[in-house]
This record gives structure tokens, sequence and C-alpha cells, in this order.
């Protein structure tokens, strides 16, 4: 009898178990996802220049040693302009084949075979003077002026101001979508990091003078603020108001 009872008791257990398996998941926390934006402006510390030091040759050595020669002259020129050695940088420099020229008899224009090009970043903290340093540098007969572009000394801080914006842009628009539905912001539960970049790499002002015999001064406007944006997911739950 004990060993029936057992046995029934064993049965009754199993047949329980997957009745005990099946219980339904607990209710799933409902949340609301938001995308947010944000925007920072900062002043520009600095003003970079990039000019080149271009020059010729029947050789690479002969091309490269009258590089050289030009490039000590420029940088000689731009000290003189009140710019430290230490703010003038090499950006790149290469000598290559000189593409052929074909003149309007159809005949190739005999010129030398290879040219060097020594690029130069010239770096000033005189951002109002800028336009006064670009017109003494296309003075110059040794050097072309090509672009000028606006910097910060902590670039990171443009995209944090941004970011902290972005956050607080979502947070907001979730208030809103909460209130409308008669809910509350619950716990955060997830942040997506988007992006945070300059609108243009270090200035929203770019310029090309590729040929200028002498200016005095370029009529070049610093921008007031570099402008950085960013953007934010962030995920809340929802609860109940009380």
């Amino acid at each position: 009898m004990r060993l029936a009872l057992a046995a029934a008791f064993a049965t009754a257990l199993g047949l329980a178990s997957p009745a005990l398996a099946q219980t339904p998941p607990a209710p799933r926390q409902p949340t609301i996802s938001v995308m947010g934006t944000g925007e920072a402006e900062l002043k520009p510390d600095f003003a970079t220049i990039l000019v080149s030091v271009e020059t010729r040759g029947d050789t690479v050595t002969q091309a490269s040693n009258a590089n050289r020669a030009g490039t000590e002259r420029v940088l000689a020129r731009i000290q003189g302009l009140g710019i430290k050695k230490e703010d003038i940088q090499t950006a790149n420099f290469q000598v290559f084949q000189t593409p052929p020229q074909i003149g309007p008899d159809g005949k190739e224009i005999k010129q030398p075979k290879f040219s060097a090009t020594h690029r130069l970043r010239v770096k000033t903290r005189n951002i109002d003077g800028v336009g006064q340093l670009a017109g003494e540098i296309l003075a110059s007969g040794d050097m072309t002026f090509q672009s000028v572009s606006f910097g910060l000394d902590r670039q990171e801080e443009g995209g944090d101001q941004a970011r902290e914006a972005a956050v607080r842009d979502a947070k907001r628009q979730a208030e809103v979508y909460a209130n409308a539905a008669g809910v509350t912001l619950g716990r955060l539960v997830e942040i997506r990091d988007g992006s945070a970049q300059p609108v243009e790499p270090y200035a929203d002002m770019r310029m090309e003078m590729r040929a200028a015999k002498s200016a005095e001064s370029v009529p070049l406007v610093p921008p007031a603020t570099i402008r950085y944006t960013a953007n934010v997911q962030l995920v809340w739950e929802l609860a109940q108001k009380p």
C-alpha cells in the first residue's frame, strides 16, 4: 500500500511539473525612446593658414634643392611677421613629374621635368589680424596662399557641451510625450551615443586663393563662433501617474 501511494504521489508531481513550467512571464515594462539633438558655439582660439612653396627642376635633386632654398626664405619671411618658429609646421612635401602641357599649336611646351611642393601650416592667435597676415603672404613671390581655417585649443569642449544640450533636448521631448499620454517617466535604462562634431572641421569658412600677385590685406571675416552639433538616443521606462 505504501509503495502504491508513493508511486501515485510521484506520478502526480510529474503531471504537475509541466504546468508549473508554463507560468506566464511577467508583463513587459513599457518604455519610450527619444532622439535628442544639441548645439554649442565657442569662440575660436586660433587660425591656421595653409601656404605652399612650389619649385621645379630638370632632376629630382634640382627641384628639391630649389624648394629647400625657397622654404628657407619663406620661413624667414613668416617669422619676420611675428609668427613663432614652433607655430610653423610641414603639412606635406612631395616631388613628382611635371605633367605635360600642350600649346595652342598642338606641340608640347618645354618645361622642367620635376616639380616639388612643400605645404606649411602657419598658426596664429591673432584672429582679427589673420587678413593682414594673409595679405603679407600673398605679397610674397615665394609662396602661395591656399586656405585658412579656425580652431579651438580644446576641441572636446565643444563636443561635450553639444552632448549635454542633446541630453536635455531628449529629456524635454520625452516629458512632453509622457505628459500627453497621461504617464510619467520612470528609470532611464539606455543611452545610445550619437556623433558630436563641428559643422565643418575647424571652421565655417574655407577659401582658396591660388593666384594673387599682391595684397595689403585679404578681406577675411573670421567666424564669431565655431558651432558643434551632437545627437543622442535615450530610453526610459514609463510609469502610471500617482
